[in-house]
């Protein structure tokens, strides 16, 4: 399916954010996700459904100072 990735044309096979998480984050990721301009709890990645044309964003947290 098509959507933006932080800003970005993609595709992807995930139908869920946790799927669309492990595919460009890896499976350990910490990451928060925004679809559409709102934020998915961790706990709801996995029941979260992804729709073509949808905006995502995947933030990382960097640490240091």
């Amino acid at each position: 399916m098509q959507l933006m990735l932080n800003g970005e044309p993609a595709e992807t096979a995930a139908v869920f954010v946790a799927e669309l998480v492990r595919e460009q984050a890896g499976e350990a990721a910490r990451v928060a996700v925004v679809v559409n301009d709102r934020v998915v709890p961790a706990a709801a990645h996995a029941a979260t459904r992804l729709y073509p044309g949808d905006r995502v964003d995947l933030l990382t947290f960097a640490g240091g100072g």
